[in-house]
Parts: structure tokens; sequence; C-alpha cells
């Protein structure tokens, strides 16, 4: 039995930090364990041809600053992750292996009105397809990472009221795919998600502190503090879109007046465009035609950055983040909705503050959540379970 204080504890510990910093980068080479974790060369070594021997990492040559290095990642045999993203017409999934290499993933449509018994038919179907393509025993699935578009009650796992997928409101989405794929499964909200995701392989890698701005449908931030995922108690944090801009303005789906959403969302700012586009208008299209040179277009992008601006500004006020990347369809729209983002915190934000944000667009896309939930998987397992899965150490 390991006591506290003892030196198999301290060993024990020292094998957790190391495979906590490769399981966050996905590949270290032995001098950068060494540096994030504050741990001797010499001891980065042994515990390095320790985890080598016991089958959870895997080191291959490399090269580092023009000199031969060493990278280390986690072993691509010691466990499978499987990534589910519902969206608001979408089902996305994504299989991986732990060291952060994507096997295959796929897309398609799914009717939002549908009942949730049929998009988890769904999702278990397609997740059986992509093991099966990539080759792998089913068996070697330790987890499931699961996004959805509404707030999950972080304890229970249920899922709260959503005007995204009606019909879901108070399901476990959790438990029943736990229940049908045989493993454990993790849930989240799509922008928290999309926060790991582009942390771990996108425009917010390096990035501590952060929060990633979905605007879609609605209106989410996922939050990054200290490299972790930012929830809250009751799992609501980053409500963002529900920012009070003016007590006069719409009424918002939550009943206020003058949220953030109801000056940014979809459904709120694509009908400025109706007159003039016609009512098949998509934000993808509206961006598309904005950087043709459409004024109109242009014009909208303009106004919906700018008020985003005024949201962002007060995160930093209140979260000083280092980096703030902006998702959804809107950030294939680049400086045309990112300046004026940058221009309102300019002006409201904390000059202090502002100085050290960056404002960034997403690169993952709409791949963003699904990869977000490979994420997840590997963030909630923990380092000690994946050093019990390879055997004793």
């Amino acid at each position: 039995m390991e006591t506290p204080g003892s030196q198999s504890s301290l060993h024990r510990a020292n094998l957790e930090r190391v495979v906590r910093a490769v399981r966050m980068a996905g590949s270290l080479t032995q001098a950068e364990i060494a540096r994030s974790t504050g741990l001797s060369a010499a001891t980065v070594s042994n515990i390095v041809r320790e985890l080598k021997e016991s089958g959870t990492v895997e080191v291959t040559p490399t090269s580092s600053g023009g000199r031969r290095a060493r990278a280390v990642s986690l072993s691509a045999d010691a466990g499978i992750v499987v990534g589910i993203d519902f969206g608001h017409s979408h089902l996305r999934v994504a299989v991986g292996n732990l060291a952060h290499k994507v096997l295959t993933e796929d897309a398609e449509p799914i009717d939002v009105d549908a009942s949730s018994a049929q998009g988890f038919d769904r999702a278990e179907q397609l997740v059986q397809r992509l093991i099966a393509r990539s080759a792998v025993s089913p068996s070697k699935v330790i987890g499931v990472g699961l996004g959805v578009p509404g707030p999950i009650d972080i304890g229970t796992g249920v899922l709260g009221s959503t005007a995204i997928l009606p019909g879901w409101a108070g399901t476990n989405p959790r438990d029943e795919m736990a229940r049908r794929l045989g493993v454990p499964v993790h849930v989240d909200n799509d922008a928290n998600l999309g926060a790991l995701g582009e942390q771990v392989w996108g425009a917010g890698q390096g990035a501590a502190d952060l929060a990633y701005i979905k605007v879609a449908s609605g209106v989410g931030a996922g939050l990054v503090i200290n490299g972790r995922i930012y929830r809250g108690p009751g799992g609501t944090a980053g409500e963002i879109g529900h920012i009070t801009l003016d007590e006069s303005g719409p009424v918002c789906r939550c009943g206020n007046r003058g949220c953030l959403e109801t000056f940014t969302a979809a459904r709120y700012v694509l009908p400025l465009l109706h007159s003039s586009h016609g009512p098949g208008l998509t934000m993808a299209r509206m961006v598309e035609l904005a950087e043709e040179g459409d004024p109109g277009c242009r014009r909208v992008i303009a106004d919906i950055g700018r008020h985003i601006g005024s949201g962002v500004a007060s995160l930093c006020n209140l979260l000083n983040p280092s980096r703030v990347v902006l998702g959804g369809p809107l950030a294939e729209a680049g400086d045309l909705a990112l300046d004026p983002v940058r221009d309102s915190v300019t002006r409201y934000a904390i000059p202090s503050a502002a100085r050290q944000l960056r404002v960034e667009p997403g690169e993952l896309g709409s791949r963003a959540e699904v990869l977000g939930a490979l994420a997840l998987v590997l963030n909630e397992m923990g380092d000690a379970m994946l050093l019990d899965a390879a055997g004793p150490t």
C-alpha cells in the first residue's frame, strides 16, 4: 500500500504528471516534458523508459531545433476513443486513438425535430460503422465523448431546455449512449467541446486561458481556465448569448430583452436580409456573399462582430483570457467579422486586458465539436486510469 509522502507515492505522482503532459499535448520531446512538468531530464528519461516498457507510451525519433530528439506520445494500442456531436441539423462521429490521431470520421444530416430515440439510433449505427471501418476491435473502445447543443446538468447528465433540440429536453444522452455502447460516456455542450477541440488541435493551442465563441443558430461560449473547461456549479458557465445589450431590445427566447443573441444569432439577423436576398439565406451563404463584396451582408456581419466584441469585452474584464477563438460559420468571414470584434474589445475592455488578448478565427470549422468530444474523453478518463489500463508500474 502506498502511503502519502512515500517514495512509491512520489514515483506514482511523477508517472501521472508525465502522462498528463503527453496526453494534453499529443506528443512531446523528453526535453519538452521536463520543461512542462518541472522534473529533471534524468527523471523524465527513467519515467519514459518505464512507461514505454509498460506499453503506455510510444517513443519515436524526431528532431528539435536541428538536434536529434525523441518524441513521446500515448500508445496507439492503449485504447480507442469515440466522439459524437449532435448539431442543429447534423450528426458527426469521429474515432481516434490516445495519441491524438483521428482514425476516421463521418457526418450525416439529422432532422432536429426527430425524437431523441431516433437520434440515438442513428448515432449508435454510425459509431458501429466507423469502428468497423477503422479496423479496430470494439473491445478497444475505452470511452465516448458526446456533445449536444444545450445546457447539461453536470451531475445527472440530463439535457435541459433547448430551442435547438426541443424534443430532447429532460433526456439523459450520457446514460442512454452508455447503455447502447457498453462503455463510459462523457457529455458536454457543444461550445465547451468546441473550446476543447480548438485548444488541442486548432487555434487555441498553447493557450491556458481562452474563450471559444460559437455563433450559429444560438450563441454560446466555452471557457478554458488554467487549461481546463470551466462549467460552473450548474454547468451553465459561458452563456455569453444572454448578456444584456439593450433592455428595450427584442425579446429573447430566454424571456429577457436585448440579449447578445438577439443581435447576433442566425434566427435574428438573417431576416434582416430577407427582403433583399430571399428567405432561404443561411449564415454560411451570407458569409460567402460578403466575401464577394455584397454590401448588405458585409454590413450585417460587421454589426454582428461589433456586438460580439461587446460580449467579449465583458469576458475580458471578468476573466482576462489570453485568447478568444471565434467558431461557427461566422469564423469563415475572417477579418470582416474579427476586426469589428477587436474594435469593440479595444473600446470597452480594460486596456491591460485588451492588450493581452488575441482574437483568432477557429481553425477546425465544423469539426471543432466532434474533435473536442474526443479530447473530452482523454480529459475525463484521467491519468491514473491510463496507467492502470497499461498494467502495473
